[in-house]
């Protein structure tokens, strides 16, 4: 299996099926049961450093993911790491939980970047990995990480984090052009908060109850408009004909449509979208 290559055969809905019945949020993690694996086995690892969540995956040398873990965080902005003991103290122990459910330990990980982060920011993630405990297995812009998943011939796939919103451009399965800038998923925390009147980590907590999003829809409609303003300005001029939405910040029902809308593109959202990139930082570095 190449770097950029699913498991042959796998349609990438399963795959992402897949990934979310074995990568767990951090209190389904404490308790899961063993996951067999091959002592001798190579594995394939990823870890996302975003804003509003930590992401570590485990892949089989084939790329099928064997397990994960996920949680909120508040280490890393816009693509900086602002905290790096919290950082690494985090990851330590989503590395020691993971380890428990696969019975042995994880030596190495591949991690990314949001494109046009100085190459000292990108550093700092390979730091946080390494005094974590685990050599860093190299790096990889966010979009092209994602397209490793998604495997795109032609379009654009944008990655909405939790700060920044990432813009791949795609021709003939190659990326040609990536741009970032400030706006995704914490700032549709921050409308909530203002709109409402509470907290920012009561305002992130309702962001993802889906019985409140209907009536949250309104509130962070206008900042879904100015991801899609990004993404216009990124793509004018480049004869792009589709538009891929993957990172947490694509997870709130109805901003396909709004992007659609304002960009008159075509756009689709994966299923489980916070995963694809962190399943693509994995898959780009070989077994181990």
């Amino acid at each position: 299996m190449t770097a950029a290559c699913l498991p042959l055969g796998r349609r990438l809905a399963d795959y992402l099926v897949r990934a979310d019945e074995v990568i767990l949020a951090r209190h389904l993690s404490e308790t899961a049961p063993p996951v067999p694996v091959d002592p001798g086995a190579k594995l394939r690892v990823g870890v996302d450093l975003g804003t509003a969540y930590l992401v570590l995956v485990v892949l089989d040398e084939a790329g099928i993911p064997l397990a994960g873990e996920w949680q909120f965080a508040q280490v890393v902005r816009d693509g900086l790491v602002v905290d790096f003991m919290g950082a690494v103290d985090l990851l330590r122990g989503m590395k020691t939980r993971v380890e428990r459910r696969i019975g042995r330990g994880l030596t190495h990980a591949g991690t990314g970047y949001p494109p046009g982060v100085p190459p000292v920011e990108a550093r700092a993630k390979m730091n946080v990995i390494e005094a974590a405990g685990m050599d860093c297995a190299g790096t990889i812009d966010e979009p092209t990480a994602a397209n490793n998943v998604l495997l795109l011939r032609e379009g654009a796939i944008v990655d909405v984090g939790g700060g920044t919103t990432g813009i791949a451009v795609v021709r003939e399965g190659q990326v040609v052009y990536t741009a970032d800038e400030p706006t995704g998923g914490t700032h549709f925390s921050l409308v909530v908060a203002g709109s409402l009147n509470i907290s920012f980590e009561e305002a992130e907590a309702i962001k993802v109850t889906r019985e409140e999003q209907p009536r949250l829809f309104p509130l962070v409609r206008p900042v879904m408009e100015k991801v899609a303003s990004i993404i216009v300005r990124h793509v004018e001029g480049r004869d792009v004909r589709s538009i891929a939405l993957v990172g947490g910040g694509s997870a709130f029902p109805g901003i396909a449509e709004v992007v659609q809308g304002y960009t008159g593109i075509p756009t689709s959202v994966t299923g489980n979208p916070v995963f694809v990139t962190p399943l693509g930082m994995a898959l780009q570095h070989a077994g181990r």
